[in-house]
């Protein structure tokens, strides 16, 4: 599986969504009542932590509660609308279309992952609350699936999205440290929460559970970006450029990849040359890998090229992250690095 870019989703989002999601739900979320807060940890599962929050927080975990808090009301409304969908039956989301998962199994293990993400993103805001910060508000949201397969297919993929946020978190908790020391065990149980719902979707699409022995890390700004392929423009009562993260321009992986090496097609809405742009590949918790693209052309400012997929020098299973960089065969020696010199991305690519 793999994605051709966050316009592409887009566009598919607008076919295939009649209207964009809308909060605030029936049970009150984002602003629950005692009693309705209640009745969410009783189906999620358990509570919310009742430690002590931060009071005061530095400018960098200010900006990464910020990203998560994003990407935690995306998927409560991402999951409410699945959870809808295969509650009432809709074409594409039937018993027929999910079996041979039991149906009932299916709503009973939705209707926990929406609940747990409820719970995730209250706790996010807070924290953020807690140290005299703005809490995030939900924008409208529109998502490119049309059956149960699709669904489950793209939430696996958003979901090793954040595996590999979740860990840069942390590392900017304990960097900061002071209050935001003990933020990092707290998203520790994240990482592992969110590992088994991913093993669900996999499960679910009749995959491995676990894809790789050290999965993908990523950087905040693809994770940024990619979460705004689901935001309808214009729809968030807090800008987004509020987050001090980069958007970047959308690259489209043209080809589908395999698990081998091959040849893959890109193309992005700039121009493009082997001289002075190269792709960088994100996999595993390797080191990034850099390759040279080729065979550009050029066509109303729109650019397609090709770049080599270097899969089995080391590649995990799972997802990799494209970028497409500033600067011809430059190594790097992060993720963070990746992201700085990036101008187009990330291009997600599933291969398993």
């Amino acid at each position: 599986m793999y994605f051709t870019s966050i316009i592409v989703l887009s566009t598919l989002a607008a076919s295939v969504a009649a209207a964009p999601f809308k909060f605030p739900l029936p049970d009150g979320f984002p602003n629950p009542s005692p009693a309705q807060l209640a009745e969410i940890e009783k189906k999620a599962g358990g509570s919310l932590p009742d430690g002590p929050l931060p009071t005061s927080l530095k400018g960098t975990g200010i900006t990464t509660l910020q990203l998560l808090a994003l990407n935690e009301i995306f998927e409560v409304a991402y999951f409410t609308e699945l959870l809808a969908n295969v509650t009432n039956n809709v074409s594409g989301y039937d018993a027929a279309s999910i079996a041979p998962l039991d149906r009932t199994y299916v709503i009973n293990a939705i209707t926990a992952v929406v609940n747990q993400e409820k719970l995730h993103a209250a706790g996010v805001n807070g924290i953020l609350t807690s140290a005299n910060q703005t809490a995030i508000q939900p924008c409208e949201y529109q998502f490119p699936v049309s059956n149960f397969i699709q669904a489950v297919t793209l939430a696996q993929t958003f979901t090793d999205i954040v595996l590999g946020t979740l860990p840069e978190a942390q590392a900017a908790f304990a960097a900061d440290a002071g209050d935001e020391t003990g933020l990092v065990p707290l998203f520790g149980s994240v990482i592992a929460q969110e590992g088994e719902q991913t093993g669900f979707y996999r499960f679910a699409q009749k995959k491995m559970p676990s894809a790789a022995p050290f999965l993908t890390g990523g950087s905040p700004s693809f994770a940024f970006t990619a979460i705004q392929m689901f935001i309808v423009p214009g729809s968030c009562p807090q800008p987004l450029s509020n987050v001090n993260l980069t958007t970047f321009g959308p690259l489209t992986v043209v080809t589908a990849p395999k698990p081998k090496n091959m040849t893959l097609e890109f193309s992005v809405p700039g121009l493009v040359a082997p001289s002075t742009n190269s792709i960088v590949y994100l996999s595993g918790q390797n080191l990034p890998v850099t390759v040279p693209i080729s065979a550009v052309s050029t066509v109303a400012n729109a650019s397609h090229f090709s770049a080599s997929f270097p899969f089995e020098s080391g590649f995990a299973d799972g997802l990799t992250i494209a970028a497409l960089v500033k600067g011809a065969n430059q190594t790097y020696a992060s993720n963070d690095a990746v992201s700085a010199a990036t101008l187009y991305g990330p291009g997600l690519i599933e291969v398993n």
